[in-house]
Formats: structure tokens, sequence, C-alpha cells
């Protein structure tokens, strides 16, 4: 463990966090997305929610202030949408970005075709329906 970094934070993750480049995108996906098939790197989270790794991850990852950061996947007509999912993660994000924009939402198969383009796919244990989320990481500042 090291201070100021969150224990929820593998060391893989921590290593494809710093790896990652100004416009890379990493898929924090939920437990129902098909991970191991569309993913250059998977890294595990079982057990932890989305929100939680957002909690550890945006303290040391910008989002991008030049495109729109963040991405959803837009809900298939005639499933129902849990408005709670985003507004849990955009308390975070504005918790640590000094802008929140509204993730923008991606149709479930052009979503699954950015993933399989991301730097990576960490599956968590996010049980709510369509929870999955695109980062797109910023310039670090220092």
């Amino acid at each position: 463990m090291l201070r100021g970094i969150s224990p929820l934070l593998s060391p893989e993750l921590l290593q494809v966090l710093c790896a990652m480049g100004h416009g890379d995108e990493i898929v924090l996906a939920d437990s129902n997305f098909p991970g191991s098939s569309v993913a250059k790197r998977l890294v595990r989270a079982d057990g932890l929610s989305i929100s939680a790794l957002l909690e550890g991850i945006l303290p040391l990852f910008p989002l991008d202030s030049y495109d729109v950061p963040l991405a959803m996947m837009a809900i298939v007509p005639g499933d129902p949408l849990d408005l709670q999912v985003e507004a849990d993660y955009m308390a975070v994000v504005a918790r640590n970005e000094r802008a929140g924009a509204a993730p923008e939402r991606v149709e479930r198969h052009a979503f699954y075709a950015r993933a399989r383009e991301a730097y990576a796919v960490v599956m968590t244990g996010e049980t709510r329906a369509y929870g999955n989320l695109i980062l797109k990481k910023g310039v670090v500042r220092l």
C-alpha cells in the first residue's frame, strides 16, 4: 500500500492508469459486460462498485478537457433507466474535477466497438444495469 492512493486500486490497475496517455480511454465495466471478449487489456476489480473505483481513480487521473471525457451505454429501447447510476458517478466526478459535464450516451453496439479500442477494460462488481463507464484521460498538469 501507498499513502494517498486508495487501497481499492490494485498494482495492475495503477500500472495501467500510469501507462495511459492523453486521449486514451479506459472502460469501467459492470459485472455483465463481455470484458474478456472485447478487452485489449483486462483488469479485474471484482466486488468493487464503479463509484468506489472512481473515488480512487479520479484523484490520480485527469479527465480530458478537450473532448467529452465520459461515456455511458445508451439504454436499449424498452429497458428501464435507473437515473441513480449516472447521478452516483457524477457526484464522484464533481468532487474531483472542476467541470463535470454529463457523460455522452453511446448506442450499445457502438459502445462495444469503442471498448475494443480502449486501452483497458476493468471488470468490476457493479451489478446495476447500464453501469458501464468510459473515462478519457486528460493531460497531467503538475
